[in-house]
């Protein structure tokens, strides 16, 4: 097995290993100062304490070593404390922490705005805005569009994840966990179908004919704002749109002087194969959010778009006190450079291969509904009689990859979706041992 050197620390290695049952005691003890000092509204999927992580490995304080096929949520994309990341902000860090960008600037935030307008599609003049978070990101969009358009309605879709702000939660789809007993929210949002080809058979033209004809039916065209849409679904359940949907919904929206937002804060960034996941469909959104994977596991998210959009908003309307933080600018430099130097594009296609190679003695499960996503962003739907949604077999079924060392992450409207997110700095054997031990829980389960 290869091992991954973390700067200034030690040698992971990049192996399964496990010590003690998971949890172990430091773990359980840990577990239990959660319990008592942790608002219970903030969940742990797999109660284990990490003391290390690199590669695609994390090491909890038992000193089990675990197989990583998360990236806390596609945001180590390109390895957890990656040399170069972990580099970066050394030097900033030592030479200053904050001064708020909007009182003094710095260098480092400028660099990124122009990395993001270089690297996200289309060939426009871009500018972009830096924030903390991806919900941050999407609520700033809403505000751009709003007040470049002066109009007020904003359509989200079906299976949609946004965020967890109150603006966000309206946008969201999903009930449980995230808008339940949350609201009122933000008025002014709606919502329509989305393409989800296993349950709709529809077309992508198809899918979004019957989008446009709910919009102009029950929004007006005149009244709308913006529509955002996740090129692929996250939180939905990894969702791939039919081919034609995104390209029709964007024509339509460019057509009418509808702002199209491209919510890339989970696929962006080398992910799905592409450095962006609209590449894929050719489509050029008028603005995109990103977070996530940006920043090699730093706070930092953006909004980047059309330069005549984003001037919309006058001077003191964006920002915010730890907006483009420069320690986070500063990783994120590094990581940007990591995605285009190293074509982490390409890897993430090669780790897709890798996957669909190991899962593809499970396509004939006829518990399984499908197999699908793009790059290094892989689902698995799990259905019961009828095609009906399982979320039981799928918790059941995580639960004894997790036992076994293994890092999961569930997702879907339903629950019933495992999504696999691996760094991309995993070893393939590595990868390739995470993969069989879902293949005998999905046997054995």
């Amino acid at each position: 097995m290869t091992a991954t050197p973390l700067l200034g620390g030690p040698t992971l290695p990049q192996r399964r290993e496990l010590r003690t049952d998971l949890p172990g005691p430091k773990s359980r003890a840990l577990l239990d100062r959660k319990v008592a000092a942790v608002a219970p509204g903030v969940g742990l999927s797999l109660p284990v304490f990490v003391a290390a992580a690199g590669g695609g490995v994390l090491v909890d304080v038992d000193d089990n070593v675990l197989i990583d096929l998360g990236s806390g949520i596609a945001v180590t994309t390109i390895g957890n404390s990656a040399p170069a990341v972990v580099a970066a902000v050394t030097e900033q860090v030592a030479r200053f922490t904050h001064t708020c960008f909007m009182i003094t600037g710095y260098a480092s935030y400028v660099e990124v705005a122009e990395e993001l307008n270089r690297l996200t599609p289309g060939d426009h003049v871009k500018t972009t805005a830096l924030f903390n978070s991806g919900a941050e990101a999407v609520e700033n969009a809403i505000k751009i569009a709003r007040r470049h358009t002066r109009r007020p309605a904003v359509v989200a879709f079906d299976h949609g994840y946004h965020g967890r702000t109150n603006l966000t939660m309206a946008l969201t789809a999903k009930v449980m966990p995230y808008k339940d007993g949350f609201g009122p929210f933000a008025p002014e949002v709606y919502r329509a179908p989305a393409s989800y080809p296993l349950r709709d058979g529809l077309s992508g033209e198809q899918a979004a004919a019957r989008a446009i004809g709910q919009i102009e039916k029950q929004v007006g065209v005149d009244n709308l704002a913006a529509v955002i849409i996740e090129p692929i679904q996250g939180e939905g359940g990894f969702v791939v749109p039919a081919p034609g949907f995104l390209a029709t919904l964007a024509f339509w929206a460019k057509e009418h002087g509808v702002v199209f937002i491209a919510d890339e804060i989970q696929t962006g960034f080398a992910r799905t194969g592409d450095l962006f996941a609209c590449e894929h469909e050719d489509v050029v959104p008028d603005l995109i959010t990103t977070a996530k994977g940006i920043a090699g596991g730093l706070p930092l998210s953006a909004v980047t778009g059309r330069a005549e959009m984003m001037a919309a908003a006058h001077p003191g309307g964006l920002g915010g006190t730890y907006g483009g933080s420069p320690v986070a600018c500063a990783a994120a430099l590094a990581a940007l450079r990591s995605y285009t130097e190293q074509d982490l594009a390409g890897r993430a296609r090669a780790v897709e291969a890798i996957i669909l190679d190991e899962l593809s003695e499970l396509r004939d499960d006829p518990r399984i509904g499908e197999i699908r996503g793009r790059g290094a962003m892989i689902g698995i739907e799990f259905v019961g009689e009828g095609g009906r949604p399982d979320p039981d077999l799928t918790t059941r079924i995580v639960a004894a990859v997790h036992a076994q060392g293994v890092v999961l992450l569930t997702c879907g409207t339903y629950g019933n979706v495992i999504r696999l997110l691996p760094p991309l700095s995993i070893p393939d054997d590595l990868l390739r041992e995470g993969l069989a031990v879902l293949r005998e829980a999905v046997r054995s389960v």
